[in-house]
């Protein structure tokens, strides 16, 4: 089975989470087109969506996606569905309070939804690549001479539509850097994080050199990493929780080098094989294996592209992305009070920071490694399955566990 477009990893949406809010609001939003006579819903969440649901904002996301009728909600933390970590229920509730047609989904990652009694339109209709690994492309490019984006190119074709979404991808990241960049106070939440992103911008710019850099990085992640947490508009890349390491890395970029939005579209290209690979060789989804499959993947899509802005070769542009996920497994998914906030918006930018560090380093290279990307994807699917439930977006063990146990 080949693997999808590259615009499947790349969704425009409102946060905090692909996986605990988009996801549920597709699923809800698909019942009831199918369902228009209904007039009250009983959604049932399971496992990782019912322990951290609250702090996703997971019941309004389902709410919000029927306006026109009432929706019950039930909690089910201890209990999994057996597909996938992030399971909910949908059926009709009657006047008497019994239950009719109920539909089971999956919130796989990224904000991809799978329905078992009705699958969604578009499930498997745009297998598009037939190399399926990232070794299998980099040999590809090898042999024609050609660089990763043009792989992308001549499968997608120039009439597919994925340059013009990529058009739209890259105005959506600008967009939530620079309105993160000027916002400040809260976010929303019982832990009362202030923004960052405004105060690290203008400490940025009284230095020079390194640590100009690196405080603007930091900014610009923090920028849209809290543009999320607030439910603003944002882009999976591969995910809301990850959203803020490759605008960051590429908005940086594009200032510094004044790289044209062609450039970067490339990039934007490039990243989105890395990201696709992993999809469909492994998992993206913090419930399924942790914080690896977030920000470790966001992590290697931001390497790669800025490998590939630099001049980097194909075997340059797959070490960098190799390095940007190998160094991030075994991370767990463990946020404080379930929100997308403690660890979630500092791993942004530091993980920004670490793709340009693999790009440097890759490009210092002459890009031969001992382990590809595609056996530290292998790994990294292997090492979630082994994680515990508790370091899976449960909020039941690390950094959760023992903040929230001493009340922060």
């Amino acid at each position: 089975m080949g693997m999808k477009s590259i615009k499947d990893i790349y969704k425009i949406g409102k946060g905090p989470s692909s996986s605990h809010t988009m996801g549920p609001f597709k699923s809800v939003r698909h019942y009831v087109n199918h369902h228009t006579e209904a007039k009250e819903l009983h959604v049932t969440l399971y496992g990782s969506l019912a322990a951290t649901g609250k702090g996703h904002l997971t019941d309004w996301a389902c709410e919000d996606a029927f306006r026109d009728g009432k929706v019950h909600i039930e909690w089910q933390p201890k209990e999994n569905l057996p597909m996938h970590p992030n399971g909910m229920k949908v059926s009709v509730c009657n006047a008497d309070g019994s239950l009719d047609d109920t539909w089971t989904y999956y919130s796989i990652g990224g904000g991809d939804i799978v329905c078992i009694e009705c699958p969604l339109e578009t499930e498997g209709s745009s297998e598009v690549y037939e190399l399926t690994t990232l070794s299998g492309i980099m040999d590809w490019c090898n042999a024609n001479g050609k660089s990763y984006w043009e792989y992308v190119e001549e499968n997608e074709g120039r009439n597919s539509g994925v340059w013009e979404h990529l058009e739209k991808v890259w105005k959506t990241m600008r967009d939530a850097v620079e309105r993160g960049i000027d916002q400040e106070g809260a976010l929303p939440g019982p832990l009362n994080m202030r923004r960052k992103a405004s105060s690290y911008f203008i400490r940025a710019e009284g230095y020079s050199d390194v640590l100009r850099t690196r405080g603007l990085i930091f900014a610009y992640a923090l920028a849209v990493s809290e543009e999320n947490a607030c439910g603003g508009t944002i882009v999976t890349a591969p995910t809301c929780g990850s959203c803020g390491v490759l605008p960051s890395v590429l908005f940086h970029m594009q200032k510094f080098y004044n790289f044209s939005n062609q450039r970067i579209l490339r990039a934007l290209a490039t990243a989105g094989i890395v990201g696709t690979v992993v999809k469909h060789n492994a998992s993206v989804s913090g419930a399924e294996v942790g914080c690896q499959g977030e920000v470790g993947v966001a992590c290697a899509m931001a390497a790669a592209a800025a490998a590939q802005l630099m001049g980097g070769s194909p075997s340059q542009i797959e070490y960098a992305a190799e390095m940007g996920l190998e160094h991030h497994l075994g991370l767990t998914c463990d946020p404080v009070c379930g929100l997308v906030q403690i660890p979630c918006i500092e791993r942004n930018a530091y993980a920004a920071a670490r793709a340009l560090d693999a790009s440097i380093y890759s490009l210092y290279t002459d890009g031969r490694h001992r382990v590809s990307f595609d056996k530290a994807v292998k790994v990294m699917k292997e090492t979630g399955k082994d994680l515990p439930s508790l370091y899976k977006e449960t909020s039941e063990g690390g950094l959760a566990k023992e903040l929230e146990k001493h009340h922060l």
